[in-house]
């Protein structure tokens, strides 16, 4: 097995967990209540942009992983 595929599929395997990560971080800085019919928002905005960054950031660790293995 060639280098270039090892380090491929070790981005592949980071880049879902940099994405699981993401994911919780967005997951829990969103909050919403309900109380007496009215609907309060209670989201961490930098956490949430936080998770976005992370989930970008496995996106591309996903693409460069599949050039590497394919190359």
């Amino acid at each position: 097995m060639k280098a270039t595929k090892i380090i491929g599929i070790v981005l592949i395997a980071l880049s879902l967990y940099v994405g699981y990560l993401g994911v919780n971080k967005v997951s829990n800085n969103t909050a919403e209540v309900k109380f007496l019919g009215i609907e309060i928002d209670a989201s961490n905005e930098s956490g949430q942009t936080q998770g976005f960054i992370f989930i970008g950031l496995a996106v591309a660790l996903f693409v460069g992983g599949l050039y590497t293995v394919k190359k």
